[in-house]
């Protein structure tokens, strides 16, 4: 059992295959990963149950290798069924504290918030990670409210402890204020799925998180200590 490390999540593909341009989404997360993505978020709300099994099971085979965590979006019976790393919940999804029940220990948890009251909602749940939803606006997140924009996202940096994983509109062009509004992650979905070299687009992507961290001091956060939403499931599993 490995210990979620927050810096799995700087470069950070949320996967939309009718943004692939219909080229295999397998193909397109293999070259993203390559280029220097740092975790996947499978997301297809449109798949059947068992083709999405399917999916999860082929890019967690491609992800292997390179020991990219695989993060399924909303579905806990896809995810324990393919053994992901990760889960990802929105609003509208299954509670926090029932899927923390229900999830192995390992698997961390993260939470989409589009206001003020979920971040602090987040404070009292066992999650790793807050999904920061959407920094600005997007084709891509239209069932959300109003964007954050950078000051909103400060906002957040300032009241939570968690990590935070900005997403909604993010590409290389604003990549680094993103960063230095207090996001750890670049969570993209157009900017790698509909780009013409995914490996090209994650290693710019890439390259703009580590200088920005480098810049801070912040190579690595490996070793750090178990993120609230951790401690709270090895609560759990000890009872």
């Amino acid at each position: 059992m490995t210990a979620f490390q927050s810096d799995c999540l700087r470069v950070y593909l949320v996967t939309d295959s009718a943004l692939s341009k219909g080229r295999p989404l397998t193909d397109v997360v293999k070259a993203a990963v390559e280029g220097g993505v740092s975790c996947v978020q499978l997301r297809e709300k449109t798949m059947s149950t068992r083709d999405f099994l399917d999916l999860a099971l082929a890019i967690k085979q491609v992800l292997l290798p390179y020991r990219v965590p695989l993060v399924i979006n909303d579905r806990i019976d896809v995810a324990l069924a393919c053994g992901a790393e990760g889960v990802h919940l929105g609003q509208s999804d299954l509670p926090v504290a029932h899927a923390r029940q229900l999830l192995p220990a390992h698997v961390f948890i993260g939470w989409s918030v589009e206001n003020m009251d979920h971040v602090q909602q987040a404070a009292q749940l066992p999650v790793d990670y807050l999904g920061v939803s959407p920094v600005f606006a997007t084709p891509t997140k239209t069932d959300t409210q109003a964007p954050w924009g950078l000051d909103g996202l400060r906002r957040v940096n300032q009241t939570t402890s968690l990590p935070l994983v900005a997403i909604g509109g993010i590409n290389a062009g604003n990549a680094l204020p993103v960063l230095q509004a207090g996001a750890e992650g670049l969570a993209v979905v157009s900017a790698i799925c509909s780009a013409d070299n995914p490996q090209q687009a994650a290693a710019q992507l890439k390259a703009i998180s580590l200088a920005h961290f480098e810049a801070q001091g912040q190579h690595s956060t490996q070793g750090q200590q178990p993120t609230p939403g951790h401690l709270a499931a090895h609560n759990v599993e000890s009872q």
